[in-house]
C-alpha cells in the first residue's frame, strides 16, 4: 500500500511522475479505451473550400437614427431590449449597444453630414426570432410608436410572424417557428 505521505515535488501523488510512489503506478490495472458510435460515423476528413468560406459566431446591426434618447426609449420600452453599452462625449450620449438574448443592436446619433433628409432603413429588413408572444409584442411596440405594417400570422414557410417599421423606418420583422 502506497504511503499517504506526500512527496517534495508539485506532481507528487501521480502514478509515473517523479517522487510518486512507485507502487501507485504498478498497482492500477490498465482501463480498456472506450469506443466511440460517434467517431466511427465521423467522415475521414472536413475539405474547406480555398479560400475558406466564412464562419461567423454572432453578427450585430447598426443603425443610425435621427434622436438617439427618442429611439432609446422606442427600442427599451416598444421592443424590451436592455442598454448594455453607452457612448458618451462630454455627458452628450453618441450612442447605445442594446441587448436581446445574445443579439445586439447599436444604435447611434446621427450626424446629418450627408443631409437631415437622408432616409433610413431603405433595402435592408431585420428577420429577430424569438419564443415569445407575438401578438403581444406586436401590440405593445404599436402602443409606443410603431408602425406594424405586418400583424402576427401563421406564414405558409412555417413560421408565426409580425413586421413593423420603427420611429426612422428601419424594417423589423420578428417571428417563430411554429
Amino acid at each position: 500500500m502506497p504511503s499517504s505521505k506526500k512527496a517534495d515535488t508539485p506532481r507528487a501523488g501521480k502514478p509515473g511522475a517523479r517522487g510518486a510512489p512507485r507502487a501507485a503506478a504498478q498497482a492500477r490495472p490498465a482501463r480498456p479505451r472506450a469506443t466511440s458510435r460517434r467517431t466511427a460515423a465521423r467522415p475521414a476528413r472536413i475539405v474547406r473550400a480555398k479560400p475558406e468560406s466564412l464562419r461567423l459566431r454572432s453578427i450585430a446591426a447598426s443603425f443610425t437614427v435621427a434622436d438617439l434618447e427618442r429611439s432609446l426609449f422606442f427600442y427599451t420600452k416598444a421592443l424590451g431590449f436592455i442598454v448594455h453599452q453607452r457612448w458618451e462625449t462630454d455627458g452628450k450620449l453618441d450612442g447605445v449597444t442594446l441587448r436581446a438574448g445574445t443579439c445586439e443592436l447599436n444604435l447611434s446619433q446621427d450626424d446629418w453630414s450627408h443631409g437631415r433628409d437622408r432616409l433610413k432603413g431603405v433595402g435592408m429588413r431585420l428577420w429577430l426570432e424569438t419564443v415569445q408572444d407575438l401578438d403581444r409584442l406586436a401590440e405593445r411596440a404599436e402602443g409606443y410608436g410603431a408602425s406594424i405594417t405586418e400583424w402576427p400570422a401563421d406564414r405558409p414557410w412555417g413560421v408565426r410572424s409580425f413586421s413593423l417599421d420603427d420611429l426612422d423606418g428601419y424594417h423589423l420583422s420578428f417571428y417563430r417557428p411554429l
